[in-house]
């Protein structure tokens, strides 16, 4: 698997660092998604494919 984000579709609702806080971070001066983890190992593909469900932008991409 590997994630990739938009940074410039993300709206800092949080929800993927609230889904896979392991993957995602946000910056702290305008709460922009930062992907920490590009390809995640296998016990972390559920949390990162809530986070992309749960993105109300779609700025979450997973390519499996």
């Amino acid at each position: 698997m590997k994630i990739a984000v938009d940074q410039d579709k993300c709206v800092s609702s949080g929800q993927c660092v609230l889904n896979a806080m392991e993957l995602f971070d946000q910056r702290d001066e305008d709460g922009v998604v930062e992907l920490l983890e590009p390809e995640p190992s296998p016990d972390q593909f559920d949390n990162a494919r809530r986070a992309a469900a749960a993105c109300p932008a779609l700025a979450i991409a997973i390519q499996d």
